[in-house]
């Protein structure tokens, strides 16, 4: 165990939150307000302890996988140990566990909320939980690789323990490169959102505040009605951005390089764009007498598809009191998600596919024993230990899930209320149903279910695998080179 590089990267980590809590920061110049300063005294705590945690340089440069993967879980832990103490020294969230679930339902990108109205709240408070979505959103270890010189050819274990679907590669030959591309996407199509909602006179800090909330696919929104006192054509605008950030980022880059067939011919992308088309519709017919045209029904089911499936988590209405059918489709769009390789949660469209083709793989088997079969993804075959990784994935989710609800039970809730819970946490899309719907919070939670729930949004963050492996007894223990070379990730630091 290389508890040197650890550290050492959990200190380039913490000083890129420090620097990151500038925003926060100007914003409460700009609008005069005290509570700025707790951002300020945490700002400096953590770029204390980041400088102090990064002064000397590990003697030993290799490390293995499972520090890669203990250092992206620790390192979002520690963003989130660190960046919940403003709104306690502030006092907008007062309560410690409380502060935390807030901060971790940001930085995940989740958007479950223990506040039950967050007008209240200073203007700085309510950029902070936003800017959380956004850096989340990608991730920080992602940018990390993008801006610090940390040198070797194994740097892609790191995004691949941070990065959301079953696999992840290079766009372009060197990490360093790919990060600094997915990241230049990624403000582009931000900054972009956040014009056009100005041009359509959304005042100017909700247009910042909701544009890092889509690109993250978060969900934190800065009014007590979420999107909902938005006008139609500003909704319009968000969800089409729900839409965008839920597609794979390759297929950007492919537009970019102009591989226009690869672009428009990818299947994951299909498969997400023809679920939200359904949806809509099945969804749009379903709740036609709960509005006044079928224009409005149409329009408002296509903003909650889009919020749901890509695991924003914002509402333009109240679905908690549609028809069972939309509810039902609503909370199984939540368990699927959005494509691979963008900022959203879920099991990913990607898994879908290969879960699907798996099982259909081995039901042929059984009437042609001694077929050969292959399963192709984007047209390309996939290999039997991508294959393996999904249905491990899917395995341990369901598991999580299931011990979680149980858990959850125990307050005495509802059963919807429960699972929803759960199934809105580790999908990082924050409302479900009934308590936890759009118009409700977590705040009536035990400290105890909302510790789970802060396990179960790091644990669907982070693909579940780098969570459970921090509370492996085994990933803690020294065990020499001997035996270990197999499994090792050389790393360099400059």
């Amino acid at each position: 165990m290389n508890v040197a590089a650890i550290i050492y990267i959990l200190g380039y980590v913490l000083t890129i939150e420090a620097a990151f809590m500038l925003l926060p920061c100007i914003t409460a110049i700009i609008y005069g307000e005290k509570q700025g300063i707790a951002f300020l005294i945490v700002m400096l705590i953590t770029l204390a302890v980041g400088t102090l945690f990064r002064r000397k340089k590990p003697k030993k440069t290799g490390y293995y996988a499972r520090e890669g993967f203990l250092i992206v879980a620790l390192s979002w832990i520690a963003m989130s140990a660190f960046g919940c103490l403003p709104f306690v020294i502030n006092g907008d969230i007062p309560n410690f566990i409380d502060a935390l679930f807030e901060t971790v339902s940001g930085f995940t990108t989740t958007g479950a909320s223990i506040l039950s109205a967050v007008e209240p709240l200073a203007k700085c408070s309510l950029m902070w939980r936003s800017f959380t979505h956004w850096i989340g959103g990608m991730g920080v270890i992602v940018f990390l690789l993008a801006i610090i010189p940390l040198a070797g050819g194994q740097n892609i274990q790191l995004m691949r323990a941070e990065s959301p679907g079953p696999s992840v590669g290079k766009l372009v030959p060197k990490i360093k490169e790919t990060a600094m591309l997915l990241y230049k996407i990624y403000m582009v199509l931000t900054f972009v959102e956040m014009g056009l909602l100005i041009a359509c006179r959304m005042p100017v800090f909700d247009s910042i505040a909701i544009a890092f909330g889509t690109a993250g696919t978060g969900g934190f929104g800065v009014r007590n009605s979420s999107c909902g006192e938005y006008t139609p054509l500003q909704q319009n605008v968000i969800t089409v951005f729900l839409v965008l950030f839920g597609i794979n980022f390759n297929m950007y880059y492919f537009i970019i390089a102009k591989k226009f067939k690869q672009a428009f011919n990818m299947e994951e992308v299909k498969v997400y764009l023809l679920i939200i088309i359904c949806s809509v519709f099945i969804i749009g017919m379903n709740i036609m007498s709960h509005f006044p045209s079928g224009y409005e029904a149409f329009r408002t089911a296509a903003f909650q598809v889009g919020s749901i499936i890509s695991t924003t988590g914002f509402s333009s209405a109240d679905f908690n009191a549609w028809p069972w059918l939309s509810r039902s489709l609503l909370v199984a769009i939540m368990i699927v998600g959005a494509c691979a390789g963008s900022t959203a949660g879920g099991i990913k469209v990607s898994r879908l596919i290969i879960l699907l083709k798996g099982i259909k793989k081995e039901v042929y088997k059984i009437f042609h024993p001694r077929s050969v079969q292959c399963i192709t993804l984007e047209g390309r075959p996939i290999s039997e230990v991508v294959e393996r990784t999904a249905f491990v994935f899917f395995g341990a989710y369901i598991m999580i899930l299931l011990i979680s609800f149980v858990v959850v039970a125990f307050n005495g809730y509802s059963s919807t209320t429960s699972l929803t819970a759960v199934i809105a946490c580790i999908s990082n899309i924050g409302p479900g149903l009934d308590l936890v719907g759009p118009m409700g919070n977590y705040g009536f939670f035990s400290v105890l279910t909302k510790s789970v729930l802060i396990f179960d949004m790091l644990a669907g963050r982070l693909e579940v695998f780098p969570m459970l492996l921090l509370i492996m007894p085994a990933a803690w223990r020294h065990s020499g080179d001997k035996g270990r070379r197999k499994g090792k990730i050389k790393d360099e630091f400059n």
